[in-house]
């Protein structure tokens, strides 16, 4: 049984020379910076982050982020006891339902309570 393979040329298979950088800048990207941008922008001020910073509108309310923290913690909290608290309690009426379908009479759990 024959094999078939897709007609190609030579035009669509292309080796490109990999030549590493060797310098910061590219050869025949961009045009050198002038003499003026070249001091504003020195080795000090290429690590700094400063520049990105932005003045806040308003204090820092420390009080008011813990608090938020401790009432985020909380409901997160909440919310996993109310998904096991239901997880089990679809567990235990699965299993009731399941004694219940199989025919047999003694599947009601009775609690009986300590006499004392």
């Amino acid at each position: 049984m024959k094999t078939q393979r897709p007609i190609t040329t030579d035009d669509e298979h292309v080796v490109l020379k990999f030549r590493p950088r060797t310098s910061a800048h590219p050869p025949g990207g961009r045009e050198e910076p002038s003499q003026a941008t070249r001091q504003v922008k020195g080795p000090q001020t290429a690590n700094d982050l400063s520049r990105y910073e932005r003045p806040r509108d308003e204090v820092d309310d420390f009080r008011h982020r813990m608090l938020a923290n401790i009432a985020a913690l909380a409901f997160t909290v909440a919310l996993t006891a109310i998904g096991i608290w239901l997880a089990v309690s679809i567990a235990d009426l699965r299993k009731t339902q399941d004694c219940v379908l199989m025919g047999r009479r003694d599947c009601a759990r009775i609690s009986v309570a300590p006499q004392g």
